[in-house]
């Protein structure tokens, strides 16, 4: 496992969720165990501390967007973010387009 996955994490910081580390399969159900009881009243996703985004990361956060009600702002753009946005077509703030 490398490192970078060995570090995901999720934290609250005011209004935002703040993930760190990779937002990968194989971190999507501790960062979802995590960022659950964090979620009430968020407004923005701070992912500038990812290292990479995969497929199942991505859904995570698009998940974690819907039940905050939607309208969440995302701010950074790490690895494979970007991309995956596109080929899902979801939004900036991760709903469907």
């Amino acid at each position: 496992m490398p490192a970078a996955d060995a570090a995901a994490g999720v934290t609250r910081a005011g209004d935002a969720l703040r993930f760190a580390g990779a937002l990968a399969r194989g971190q999507v159900p501790a960062l979802w165990q995590a960022a659950l009881p964090l979620l009430a009243g968020a407004t923005r996703f701070d992912v500038s501390g990812a290292s990479r985004v995969d497929s199942a990361g991505v859904a995570l956060l698009a998940e974690l967007s819907a039940r905050a009600g939607g309208d969440i702002a995302i701010a950074g753009d790490p690895p494979g973010l970007a991309e995956l946005r596109a080929a899902y077509r979801l939004n900036a703030d991760l709903s469907f387009a």
